[in-house]
């Protein structure tokens, strides 16, 4: 067992002592005329390697931020500015739909069919509601034609019809109460919206002796979009302040709190900047402005705590403010730009779908992360010059501190790091036992998702009371049949009556179908329209639509689309890409950590750690909103199944995270074993370091999550409740006690490396601090198992105070 203890060390195997008392030759931050300064000791005082023939760019970046903070701040202001005259209106612009396959069948078949028969695909209804009399009463069928007479006069509305016209049974209740009349808003999304608005106040309410109620395809999507809206600024209410509060609490520093925060805004607002200009080009989701906020808080507080916490470190070692943020770019700056790096990586490959709904998160999740990066480097460099030493101003926690003393918020991180010290001490002496039990308990949180079922948003993602879902659960429960879901099948080709006589006398024989009306016809185009049995998007249906796929159809081009289509095209262009989605995370996954850490092991660690963090989040995925426990308590309506592209969103974001955190405790992990050679020293020294910071990152991150996490949206809902969950779970479960336990089991061999790879990395990787140089007493080599050839310096959060054991 090796046990640390003892007072402090006055001086390392490498010189005297730097500013706080800890060996020193020259420091990761005192490489001479980096600053104007020269001399052995650099402004952490901490023994450190350096390439002093090495020109080092990090420099010339800290000189380029630091030369005119006034007019860098001034030139984000403006900047900032300019980005909320662009982004405003930028929901305005985005759609709410993206779930279909652009290059699918049933695409194909749904644009063809809304070119030639307008009136086979309605995306408006209006239901109308006699009231205590018959649907077929004179006087309401008078008032119906009426309606329709208007409705058909309205600019963009095509191919109306009703019951009145039709007496189509499909189109009147059962209880002979209330029918339809439908018809077809012409464009893309953003201008049948715009239509409705027009339209829709105009025959919504009461009308002579009915009462008429706007629902359909293009009123669902219409009111989702306005109801996310109001979710998203009530969200940000919330987060907002309470994120503040947070920060206060981690910094006591009312200044310091206040940085993340503007950075994450700043993030935010240039996003939607990016959005709006990205709406001009291509379809965004407004489902995305949701990942905007979460990340745009999210990601920057997480940045700017560990840039804040390492510049107010080097101040209270004793370095001047430039110095300081030198040492801080060099370290902390290093290492956020590598995280944004992987969550980049890992939010880009949603780019590989087809559907807008997955891409768009691509869109402003590679946006926000970058931007929230930029800001941290650039605005908190600037905005440290200019504060210095009064970063740490405005002390809110005295308020708590009345008659406990006056403590400083550095003397109670500096407690935290040893009980974060002492806590990784008592995983790695029992190493096997938390791998096992830690691991165990992942897997079993994450069957669940073994009975996953898979389907497609509907009007039940709305609230109860919404206007256009209670308009289709009157059709859902009340008209025969299954309404909306229905199949067609589009047939091109000449053709003769007996020609598609026979087609749908085969149609018919079909396993599961229930009718078939048709053909309608015109010129070479005609299309049936195919009744499923059961539940229109359950798997009987599924499996119709790849039956009626499969109909010999002769001399005809047939495709098939509908609600049931829609679903197994989406899952099969998931299932397509996916593989390439993930191998594109893992690959490019292996190849940042490796460079971070010249291991091969950590990055095969990482990944499968990452994976193993995100069982919880999928398994109450499906056990909640799926199987609808805790629907009363969370106000959402259970449809049975989980939207198809859900699960991908959520694990590229939640992957990314996982990977943020990873880095960041890493990171720190690499810099000291790279300094002393001490392997478990180096984890307990990491975890101490890191552990507090990255779970205040983890609450701040979900309580961002779950304000989003409130919206009226079940899909929203889903998002934000679900990643918060697996950000708590990477955080409090996975760093604490997977990575130090898996670390201890693997011991020296974790930083093994083969020789050819330990030279690439020498070469090309990063990380926190540098190389020991050679003759040190600590180890030069990043890449290879082994014992320090000296006394390697203690971990400070591990050397002082109460005695700590680090291994068994």
């Amino acid at each position: 067992m090796s046990e640390v203890n003892g007072p402090p060390t006055t001086a390392g195997p490498s010189g005297p002592p730097g500013p706080t008392g800890r060996a020193d030759s020259s420091g990761p931050s005192g490489r001479s005329g980096q600053f104007g300064q020269s001399g052995p000791s650099g402004p952490s005082g901490r023994s450190g390697p350096t390439r002093a023939s090495a020109p080092q760019p990090v420099g010339g970046w800290t000189r380029f931020v630091t030369a005119r903070p006034r007019l860098a701040l001034l030139t984000a202001l403006v900047i900032t500015a300019l980005a909320v005259f662009a982004g405003s209106g930028v929901a305005d612009r985005m759609g709410s739909g993206g779930w279909q396959a652009p290059d699918a069948e049933s695409s194909y078949a749904t644009q063809a069919l809304e070119r030639e028969f307008p009136a086979s695909q309605p995306n408006l209804l209006l239901l109308v509601d006699s009231g205590t009399a018959s649907v077929d009463d004179p006087a309401v069928a008078a008032e119906a034609a009426r309606l329709t007479e208007r409705l058909a006069a309205e600019q963009g509305i095509s191919g109306v019809t009703s019951y009145w016209q039709t007496r189509t049974p499909a189109l009147r209740a059962e209880d002979g109460r209330e029918a339809l009349i439908a018809a077809r808003i012409g464009g893309d999304e953003t201008e049948a919206s715009k239509t409705l608005e027009r339209i829709a106040p105009a025959f919504a309410g009461e009308s002579g002796p009915v009462t008429v109620s706007v629902g359909g395809p293009v009123a669902v999507q219409h009111e989702m979009q306005k109801i996310i809206q109001e979710d998203l600024l009530r969200a940000e209410l919330i987060a907002l302040p309470v994120t503040l509060v947070l920060l206060v609490m981690v910094f006591g520093s009312a200044v310091a709190a206040m940085l993340p925060l503007l950075v994450g805004i700043v993030a935010i607002l240039g996003t939607n900047a990016v959005l709006r200009g990205l709406t001009e080009f291509t379809d965004v989701s407004v489902f995305a402005m949701n990942l905007t906020t979460a990340l745009g808080l999210g990601l920057a507080i997480d940045y700017a705590l560990f840039i804040v916490r390492r510049f107010r470190e080097e101040l209270d070692a004793g370095a001047d403010t430039r110095a300081a943020v030198g040492t801080t770019l060099r370290t902390a700056g290093r290492t956020v730009l590598f995280s944004a790096l992987t969550v980049a990586v890992s939010l880009s490959a949603m780019l590989v779908f087809p559907m807008y709904f997955l891409r768009s998160f691509a869109y402003a999740g590679i946006a926000v992360v970058l931007l929230a990066a930029a800001a941290a480097l650039i605005l908190l460099p600037a905005a440290f010059m200019l504060l210095g030493p009064r970063v740490n101003a405005l002390d809110l926690r005295r308020l708590l501190r009345r008659g406990k003393g006056t403590a400083a918020p550095e003397a109670a991180a500096e407690e935290s790091g040893k009980g974060w010290a002492r806590f990784a001490g008592l995983v790695m002496r029992r190493a096997p036992v938390f791998a096992i039990v830690t691991t165990v308990g992942l897997v079993l949180l994450g069957l669940p998702f073994l009975g996953v079922k898979f389907g497609t948003a509907d009007d039940r993602q709305l609230p109860a009371g919404a206007e256009s879902r209670v308009v289709q659960e009157h059709i859902r429960d009340g008209f025969p049949g299954s309404p909306g879901g229905g199949l067609e099948m589009l047939v091109e080709g000449e053709g003769t009556p007996a020609a598609y006589a026979a087609l749908k006398d085969r149609i018919e024989k079909v396993p599961g179908v229930l009718g078939v009306e048709g053909p309608v016809t015109s010129d070479s185009t005609a299309y049936f329209s195919v009744l499923p049995q059961g539940v229109a998007v359950g798997e009987q249906a599924q499996q119709l639509v790849r039956d009626l796929r499969a109909i010999p159809a002769d001399s005809f081009d047939t495709s098939v689309t509908g609600t049931a289509a829609v679903l197994v095209d989406s899952k099969d262009a998931i299932a397509d890409r996916l593989p390439w989605a993930i191998g594109i995370i893992v690959v490019v996954t292996l190849l940042l950590v490796f460079l971070l850490t010249g291991s091969v092991l950590i990055p095969i660690q990482a990944v499968a750690l990452n994976a193993l963090s995100l069982t919880a989040m999928f398994g109450a995925v499906v056990w909640v909103f799926q199987d609808g426990n805790l629907s009363g308590i969370l106000a959402f309506t259970s449809t049975g199944d989980i939207e198809t592209t859900l699960p991908v969103l959520m694990f590229c974001v939640a992957f990314g995270l996982s990977m943020d955190y990873g880095v960041f405790l890493l990171s720190r992990i690499k810099e000291e074993y790279d300094r002393t050679g001490d392997h478990e020293g180096s984890v307990t020294f990491g975890l101490a370091r890191t552990g507090g910071l990255i779970t205040a990152a983890a609450v701040i991150l979900a309580v961002v999550m779950v304000a989003i996490g409130t919206s009226r949206v079940t899909n929203t809902k889903m998002l934000g409740l679900g990643i918060a969950l697996a950000v708590l779970m990477d955080a409090m479960v996975v760093r604490s006690l997977l990575v130090p336990a898996v670390m201890k089991l693997t011991g020296h061999a974790t930083w093994w490396a083969p020789g050819p790879l330990r030279a690439f990395h020498q070469r090309f990787g990063l990380s926190e601090g540098e190389s020991a140089p050679a003759g040190s007493g600590t180890k030069s080599a990043p890449g290879g198992p082994g014992e320090p050839t000296g006394g390697g310096e203690i971990p400070e959060a591990v050397r002082e105070g109460e005695k700590v054991t680090t291994g068994a």
